[in-house]
């Protein structure tokens, strides 16, 4: 099997960016910065949703499965910064030129690793890679929506609609736990509590049920057998009870499938 990368992000708002695009006081405490922010988006697009170039990482979560083996990682707070997080993800890519699986990692992580990925003066030859430096790249790239070297779950089942299904809804009706933990809507108020393992959690479950999604797609289009399938899920449910950790016990009693 091909090295398959499933990968999810939290943010948090740069607030030390809002601060200096809006001259903000210095003293001003963060979770002021951020309402500032908030009203502003508000007041252009009626919903408080960060664009991506405020939209500060806190973690990048990954399923890597590779050489029979799959594990589950975080990069991210605390252990590194931003800018080192999203430049070990870029080199990730060039390491193993992984499939990639994302749900809505087209209209969202992807573009915040891009914008946050610029300012912070990352490099990434190989997803930008469309040919120039490999000709099989113009066939099989990161960046074409139509490619397979990247699929977006969420767009691909939606048969590229305007409306994709969410993430927590679609994996507990396929029989895995869905959403567990802070939720993203509780990420900001963590991260002000210095919540960082909650968050780390949350964003590894997300990738677990995003990876579980992509076996079942892969059964459903026939690149997978069902004997197949059931290995694979029995692999990472084998690395998943090695672990030890309450958020993948948790994981393990609600998986039915």
């Amino acid at each position: 099997m091909a090295p398959v990368l499933a990968f999810d992000i939290e943010t948090v708002p740069d607030c030390a960016g809002i601060r200096m695009l809006y001259k903000l006081p210095e003293d001003l405490p963060d979770a002021e910065v951020a309402e500032v922010a908030f009203q502003k988006r508000r007041a252009a697009s009626n919903n408080d949703f960060l664009p991506p170039h405020l939209q500060r990482v806190v973690v990048i979560s990954c399923v890597l499965r590779q050489d029979d083996e799959v594990w589950i990682f975080s990069i991210g707070e605390p252990e590194t910064g931003e800018a080192a997080a999203i430049q070990r993800f870029f080199d990730g890519l060039a390491k193993y030129t992984p499939q990639i699986v994302s749900w809505n990692g087209r209209n969202f992580d992807l573009p915040v690793l891009v914008a946050r990925g610029m300012i912070h003066g990352v490099t990434a030859a190989c997803f930008w890679d469309t040919g120039q430096d490999n000709k099989d790249a113009k066939w099989s790239n990161y960046i074409n929506r139509f490619h397979d070297r990247h699929v977006d779950l969420m767009d691909v089942v939606s048969l590229y609609g305007s409306r994709g299904s969410p993430l927590d809804e679609m994996a507990r009706l396929s029989g895995y736990p869905g959403k567990l933990g802070v939720g993203g809507g509780g990420v900001w108020e963590a991260y002000r509590r210095r919540e960082l393992g909650p968050i780390r959690d949350y964003c590894e479950t997300d990738c677990a049920n995003t990876y579980l999604l992509y076996l079942r797609f892969q059964m459903m289009r026939c690149a997978l057998t069902r004997e197949q399938y059931d290995r694979e899920a029995a692999l990472l449910r084998g690395f998943m009870e090695k672990q030890n950790q309450p958020h993948w016990r948790e994981f393990l009693s609600l998986w039915k499938n």
